[in-house]
């Protein structure tokens, strides 16, 4: 969606959501391996079925870095002379990250019970 408007369309929601869970996202690869960040891109892209894409996830990167949820690993120079840094989980990440899946979960459970309500509102007594 590189460049759309997606406000007031059904793909806002979805970009809604990627922007809510990006963090999480991210934290969730670390917690599997180390990774740079193209390879977090991809594997996301490849992992959704190509719902999800990011044209960078520098920001998120940062943010992560400046909370102390991450941290550079390793760099890499790669086969075409680019630098490569590694990323990998922190102690304080791995808990940042369970705590975001818990509430990840309670609000989806929550959107859900609503949405599955047939839209019945109970008049208040």
């Amino acid at each position: 969606m590189s460049g759309r408007k997606t406000s007031g369309k059904p793909a806002g929601v979805r970009e809604g959501m990627k922007k809510a869970t990006t963090e999480m996202l991210v934290l969730f690869l670390l917690k599997q391996k180390q990774m740079y960040t193209y390879e977090m891109m991809t594997t996301i892209e490849k992992l959704s079925d190509g719902i999800i894409q990011f044209n960078t996830l520098y920001q998120a990167i940062y943010r992560l870095k400046n909370f102390e949820f991450i941290a550079e690993s390793d760099k890499v120079l790669s086969d075409e002379n680019r630098t490569r840094i590694y990323f990998k989980i922190t102690e304080e990440g791995e808990k940042y990250f369970s705590e975001s899946v818990n509430e990840y979960r309670a609000t989806v459970a929550a959107i859900e019970k609503i949405l599955s309500s047939d839209g019945k509102i109970e008049p208040e007594a």
